[in-house]
């Protein structure tokens, strides 16, 4: 048998799927149903300062896409419209009935020191496992000149950030807001401002569609609408990105992070763990399917750890970062070709069409006996994969190595590139 439990900043749980700060996590009752789904951790939907936050109806928009509901999946909602009290009382008791389990608080409040210092004094009380400082609400907050308006500038990341670590002994989660040119300066600001760990990614600004009735985005609030936060299986190439962007800085690399954005089965969360996550946070596949998908999420990365022989995460966490590189250092004499597979092939001919139209004219349509058949011309082909992904059949197209008798050579080394040229 693996073992999945996870120590994450001194926090300590039976598996790494912890829910997201969302609507899941929003009262008690959720929270207890999570966990005897069998979640191991989950983050409390973002506290704020009373009087309580007044949420809108409606509040949720979402992309499908070919008959997969909930591709992408907007909300406008804000933090907890729950008394801040109601919601003290209800963590000190789920932590109470679930020691073995992460209970860690979301947090916003107003940029001063005195808002901070006095919600972490209460959260305290609580005995919850940590906090998590939400700096990412891309949306109704930010106005405020919360959420993103923080995660935003660094400079403030890391001085609310050093205000946190000074007045609370809980570990301190600093969540990222993936609405900047580069993740890299706010997770820095967050390590210089003392964070043990780092969430990302937040949601996404976004507006998902409009209504061409009413002549508004959806979702709509009494005929008007406005940009919201992006998240679903659509933004997990994003979230990907950034989190090697971290795994890979040298002042970043050596802090817990716990991923976000599109996990939705157990080989989107070995996906970032191979990029260093330690954790990974889950919301729009809980609300779209409910919480027993942790039993799934659980048996699979159980299995694929079994079948790769690995017994802790520990044992593959990160082992994607050393792989994960610039452009300029990939092999230029590395090349592949598309093999088809005539067995499998449906004779669709959609390899022929966008090769033909698309890209480099190296499918041939051919006829044999008067059956259609579809053959890749190999000194046309330039490995560009295109034919392998929108072929609708799995497996019938992939990309065999060519052995072209080069050494390696990158960028760095060509005798095209203009620096080496001046450089000689």
């Amino acid at each position: 048998m693996v073992d999945l439990s996870i120590n994450f900043a001194g926090i300590q749980t039976p598996n790494p799927f912890w829910l997201a700060s969302a609507p899941p996590t929003d009262k008690a009752y959720n929270v207890e149903r999570a966990f005897r789904a069998g979640w191991g951790g989950a983050i409390w939907k973002t506290l704020g300062e009373d009087p309580p936050i007044v949420n809108t109806a409606s509040r949720y928009g979402a992309i499908s896409y070919k008959g997969l509901r909930v591709a992408g999946f907007n909300n406008i909602e804000l933090i907890t419209d729950r008394p801040l009290q109601v919601n003290l009382d209800e963590i000190t008791s789920v932590k109470r009935r679930w020691p073995k389990r992460a209970v860690v608080v979301s947090l916003m409040v107003p940029c001063t020191e005195d808002s901070w210092k006095n919600i972490l004094r209460r959260v305290e009380g609580t005995n919850a496992d940590g906090v998590e400082l939400n700096f990412g609400c891309p949306h109704g907050m930010s106005e405020r000149g919360m959420g993103a308006a923080v995660g935003q500038v660094p400079d403030y990341v890391e001085m609310v950030t050093r205000w946190c670590k000074q007045h609370t002994r809980m570990p301190v989660i600093v969540k990222l807001t993936p609405n900047v040119t580069s993740i890299l300066p706010p997770a820095r600001a967050a390590v210089k401002g003392g964070a043990d760990a780092l969430s990302l990614i937040n949601t996404i600004n976004s507006i998902v569609s409009i209504d061409l009735d009413l002549m508004a985005p959806e979702p709509t609030v009494d005929g008007k609408g406005t940009h919201g936060g992006y998240c679903g299986p659509a933004v997990k190439p994003i979230a990907l990105h950034m989190a090697a962007e971290i795994a890979r800085d040298p002042d970043c690399h050596n802090i817990p992070v716990s991923a976000i954005g599109g996990i939705e089965t157990w080989r989107d969360a070995a996906e970032f763990m191979a990029l260093g996550a330690r954790s990974v946070q889950v919301c729009t596949a809980a609300m779209h399917y409910g919480f027993k998908i942790v039993d799934d999420m659980i048996d699979g990365l159980e299995r694929w750890m079994e079948k790769s022989r690995y017994d802790r995460i520990e044992d593959f966490r990160g082992r994607a970062v050393k792989n994960v590189t610039d452009w300029q250092h990939l092999n230029l004499n590395y090349k592949t070709v598309a093999e088809i597979d005539q067995d499998l092939c449906i004779k669709c001919g959609l390899c022929h069409i966008v090769c033909e139209d698309t890209s480099h004219q190296a499918v041939a349509a051919l006829r044999n006996d008067g059956r259609r058949r579809y053959q890749v011309i190999e000194s046309e082909c330039v490995g560009c994969n295109l034919c392998m992904h929108v072929c609708p059949v799995e497996g019938c197209i992939t990309m065999k190595p060519v052995d072209t008798g080069k050494p390696a050579l990158d960028w760095t080394r060509h005798p095209n590139n203009p620096l080496r040229q001046a450089a000689e």
